[in-house]
């Protein structure tokens, strides 16, 4: 996890064959200047990046479904609730699974776990478009094969 960069999930575990269920793993790094106020002394993950964590795995499993065709944006969190602390240094498993796609648009749930517990969930919708260029294209499959996900 690179919280400066907005990259938040350090791999792609599974993604399934027929691309609705996607598993990553995310490590919150040991420091960032994230925690410096977010709080003194007492460094926690902000709710807001979980939920960017989230959306970002389910956006990798959309990309795989799509064959990189089109780009999901984020456009509405439904439902989310963060259930408890992060810490510095937790290791999350983080979970998409797709509820509907059709008409440019694509629901997901996602669900973040700490072991066995569950630390965030939440219902993300997403606008789902043509690329706007090629390099962009070329640049998140190079990214996202990094990670682990397949076209």
């Amino acid at each position: 996890m690179h919280i400066e960069y907005f990259q938040l999930v350090d791999r792609v575990e599974t993604i399934d064959a027929d691309r609705e269920h996607v598993t990553c793993i995310a490590t919150v790094p040991e420091s960032s200047t994230i925690f410096e106020g977010h709080f003194p002394g007492h460094p926690l993950m902000p709710g807001t990046l979980l939920i960017e964590a989230m959306a970002q795995t389910s956006g990798y499993m959309l990309l795989s479904r799509f064959d990189f065709d089109r780009l999901p944006f984020l456009i509405q969190v439904a439902r989310a609730r963060i259930r408890t602390f992060v810490e510095p240094g937790t290791e999350l498993v983080v979970k998409g699974a797709l509820e509907h796609d059709g008409s440019g648009f694509a629901v997901t749930n996602g669900e973040i776990l700490r072991g066995e517990e569950r630390v965030a969930d939440a219902e993300l919708r997403f606008r789902t478009m043509p690329f706007p260029t090629d390099d962009l294209r070329d640049i998140v499959r190079e990214y996202a094969s990094r990670l682990g996900v397949s076209s």
